[in-house]
């Protein structure tokens, strides 16, 4: 009841929010790698070379989102998003049409910044500094938009696989982009602090500082947090980038195995809103501790699962992490940080997400050339998963009694 009341309230922030993390979609790892299989056929690329061109290419993009991301603190996200969904647009038509593998890298470097980067950053900033008292709503409503374009996208553009050329496809996408684009603008047009937090001030992080960034850096929280703000976005990025390689070393269909995603998606869904209603109601520090076990006990059951059945419970597990990531990591840095310059914050927070996602594919890529299958990298992934977890737990734990009452 509480979800429908704030949604009634605040629907035009909401669903602003809703395609702007949608439209995120057309630079994430789920959705380029559906095209892994076309772009390594047709440019003559080994997994470990496809990965190594990824990596490439995203690492870029966390070194500009450093720089990039402060853009959301100086400008309206009416303006900064109308510039960058152009940019997302262009670099679909730019993938439309690469010539070469050498392109390819710039390509996805433009890809990975304007989609995965900053689409992401100005969904989630915008309702870190749009709400106060029901952050962790906002977050969980706004991230539905991730969650319908994982769900979605995937199934529809593999079927169009069977009537469409690939290079056709990436110019369905930019035109997508190009129609959102009016809405967002219709939708903000009028665009201002919310009246939840009109009514109060910033809210103060450690110590009742509003932290910037460079403090931040002299933070030791900081560098006890890089572990779980960079495994989330880059062993969750292996998993999807190499799924076409996972389906063949498992005996499966990739049509099949994409066709789980839906239920995938109602895991994240659930526990988007179930977190988002934790943080609300209990804080986001008793979140954060917990939020890397599910990841960890779903790559355990993804590398023994044998059935598309055990692959789906385990899509699920790993989906309940999905959800909790969704919510949890912007709450984190605007809590313990401040929310004063919390897109300068959250840049580098983006940047290491970024970065997480480009050194995934690349490290599980050359193991896969190395002869060490996806399957086989599984079970270390996965205590690297729980170790983060304690080590989160531990940081939360020593830094929580710095927070103003």
């Amino acid at each position: 009841m509480d979800y429908l009341k704030f949604l009634r309230r605040n629907w035009l922030f909401l669903l602003a929010g809703f395609l702007l993390t949608f439209t995120s979609s057309y630079g994430q790892t789920y959705f380029i790698s559906l095209f892994a299989g076309a772009i390594k056929g047709d440019f003559g690329l080994s997994d470990g070379q496809w990965g190594g061109i990824y990596t490439i290419g995203t690492t870029l993009s966390a070194l500009t989102m450093v720089w990039a991301g402060v853009l959301t603190d100086r400008f309206r996200v009416r303006v900064l998003a109308f510039g960058v969904m152009v940019a997302l647009a262009g670099a679909c038509l730019a993938m439309a049409a690469v010539p070469n593998w050498v392109a390819l890298i710039f390509v996805i470097y433009a890809l990975r910044l304007t989609g995965q980067g900053m689409m992401s950053q100005l969904g989630q900033v915008a309702m870190v500094r749009w709400f106060e008292a029901s952050r962790g709503k906002a977050l969980s409503l706004s991230s539905m938009g991730f969650a319908a374009g994982q769900a979605f996208l995937p199934i529809v553009f593999v079927a169009l696989f069977a009537s469409f050329h690939w290079r056709s496809l990436w110019v369905l996408a930019a035109v997508l982009v190009l129609l959102t684009i009016p809405v967002i603008l219709m939708l903000l047009r009028q665009e201002r602090t919310p009246q939840s937090m009109a009514e109060q001030a910033q809210r103060a992080g450690m110590q009742g500082r509003h932290w910037t960034r460079k403090e931040m850096f002299g933070s030791s929280l900081f560098w006890l947090m890089i572990p779980f703000a960079v495994g989330p976005a880059a062993w969750g990025t292996a998993l999807f980038f190499h799924q076409v390689h996972l389906v063949e070393m498992k005996g499966w269909e990739l049509v099949e195995f994409v066709a789980l995603m839906p239920i995938y998606t109602l895991s994240a869904v659930a526990c988007t809103f179930l977190s988002g209603w934790a943080i609300d109601r209990f804080g986001v520090s008793r979140v954060v501790p917990v939020q890397m076990v599910p990841f960890g006990v779903a790559f355990v059951v993804l590398s023994y699962a044998d059935t598309l059945w055990m692959a789906g419970i385990g899509l699920v597990i790993f989906g309940a992490g999905q959800g909790m990531q969704s919510t949890a990591p912007a709450a984190f840095w605007a809590e313990y940080y401040g929310t004063r310059h919390v897109g300068s914050i959250k840049a580098v927070a983006a940047a290491l997400m970024v970065f997480g996602s480009a050194i995934g594919p690349g490290i599980t890529g050359l193991f896969i050339d190395l002869g060490v299958t996806f399957p086989q990298q599984m079970l270390p992934i996965a205590l690297y998963y729980f170790a983060a977890a304690a080590l989160a737990g531990w940081a939360i734990h020593r830094y929580k009694p710095t927070l103003p009452t």
